[in-house]
């Protein structure tokens, strides 16, 4: 490691098309991006814009960028894993720059609409534990609130907080 000397300027380092396909082939490895997130990332590490999108162009036609891959694959494993409603999949796909037509189709495949109701019942019952020490007017409200966070759409969150809470409150 060298030291760093007060008031030297450290020029930033620009890459070349080469450097910027090793980056990126090197970020590839690790994980999956986006065609926008990737061109984002190699210019924040040097690359000038032209050379990371003629890299990020070129793996994408050999196949090592595929949105429609990453959305499907993003869209099924926070819908199953993280219980995770179709709108908040639909918004963290688009923030990450998948075209919207791709975020319908891997939305729509990772959340059908009976399945939605499932999964937010689900992350309803996985919640009341933890709401247990709430007033009884509380869970209600907290318990809506927190499925509408998960990105769950309102009339699927009012049904299933309605019947989660009359089978809590017949249980208790």
């Amino acid at each position: 490691m060298t030291a760093r000397r007060p008031g030297v300027i450290r020029r930033p380092r620009v890459l070349d098309a080469p450097r910027t396909r090793a980056v990126a082939l090197d970020l590839l490895s690790r994980k999956a991006w986006t065609r926008r997130d990737l061109r984002q990332r190699l210019c924040r590490r040097g690359a000038p814009a032209e050379v990371a999108e003629a890299v990020v162009a070129d793996l994408e036609t050999r196949g090592y960028v595929d949105d429609r891959a990453f959305a499907a694959g993003w869209a099924e494993s926070r819908a199953r894993g993280r219980a995770l409603g179709s709108r908040r999949l639909r918004e963290e796909l688009l923030a990450k720059g998948v075209a919207r037509p791709l975020v319908e189709q891997a939305v729509r495949d990772a959340c059908g609409a009976a399945d939605e109701a499932t999964r937010a019942r689900v992350a309803a019952e996985r919640r009341l534990s933890a709401l247990r020490r709430s007033t009884a007017e509380q869970v209600p409200r907290r318990l809506h609130d927190y499925l509408l966070r998960r990105g769950f759409p309102a009339d699927v969150v009012r049904r299933v907080v309605r019947q989660t809470c009359r089978v809590a409150m017949e249980d208790e």
